[in-house]
């Protein structure tokens, strides 16, 4: 039976960073830190052979795929110690995409992948945190939307936007959990009117995430950047399947890039930006100054 699905965690990892070409270059570096021994939250790649396949058997997948992402999926609940969809303490993935060779923003990420009505209840339980969790759960809708179902994400960011206004408030961390329960049940009723809810089934999320990643290694601008930088359109994407952490619990905790040397003068020198009580796309979208 063929390999398609490779887990990673708790230092141990079922790949190594020569599998580049398998695991995509994300895939490979996260088996890598985790043989290193560095503390890398569990989780499965999906490789890049799925993704050839994925296009050309009409969008399929190979048969064993579905049993493989089960045992991704039990690998990192057994680790962590918590169930995907359970409604007491629910595990949360990011879903992401993973070239051999880095396409930066070219395609689609979605995190907080497992919330629904009934898990966000127990997520806010569980970390005696409700304002974390329905802030994680709107943040979710907007992204699943937009990457998955093809709603705009402008369509979420006018009702975020208005509601803020509304209230005199600068920035998205300063909503309250009202708040933000309005901005949920405003941007559920945006799912209805474009007849595009977002599931409530965790495991249909996770289908709906793993398939808008693979469709977006053909979007236009991923094309175009293929054509611009001479990148062979047949090598395909990777999935990455990760169990959440979060930068957006409040100020104790934050979400932030770094790199080897600074990107914006090439010296030599550790450099990062952080913000706190915040996710990933904020600063990369530039909605706060990290």
């Amino acid at each position: 039976m063929s390999k398609w699905v490779y887990s990673f965690g708790n230092g141990a990892a079922e790949g190594t960073a020569e599998m580049r070409n398998l695991l995509g270059g994300k895939g490979a570096n996260l088996a890598e830190m985790c043989n290193l021994g560095l503390p890398v939250p569990p989780g499965f790649t999906i490789t890049t052979e799925v993704c050839t396949y994925f296009y050309e058997n009409g969008h399929s997948y190979p048969p064993e795929l579905k049993e493989q992402v089960a045992a991704g999926l039990k690998h990192c609940e057994d680790m962590l110690g918590k169930k995907f969809g359970d409604v007491e303490n629910p595990l949360l993935f990011s879903v992401r995409s993973g070239a051999r060779i880095s396409m930066p923003g070219m395609m689609d990420t979605v995190l907080n992948l497992g919330l629904n009505d009934e898990t966000v209840k127990g997520l806010a339980k569980v970390s005696n945190n409700e304002r974390f969790a329905y802030d994680s759960y709107r943040r979710f809708i907007q992204m699943y939307s937009d990457v998955v179902l093809g709603v705009h994400a402008d369509n979420f960011e006018e009702v975020l936007e208005k509601i803020k206004n509304e209230k005199g408030y600068k920035a998205d961390n300063e909503l309250t959990v009202d708040d933000l329960k309005e901005v949920i049940r405003q941007y559920r009723a945006i799912g209805e009117k474009f007849a595009k809810p977002v599931p409530q089934d965790p495991m249909e999320q996770l289908w709906g995430g793993i398939g808008a990643v693979f469709g977006s290694w053909m979007v236009d601008r991923a094309i175009t950047y293929r054509k611009i930088n001479d990148i062979p359109g047949d090598w395909g994407t990777a999935v990455n399947v990760q169990s959440m952490v979060f930068g957006n619990s409040g100020d104790n905790s934050a979400t932030g890039v770094c790199f080897s040397r600074n990107p914006a003068t090439g010296e030599n020198a550790f450099y990062g930006e952080y913000l706190k009580n915040a996710q990933g796309e904020d600063v990369v979208a530039g909605i706060r100054t990290p």
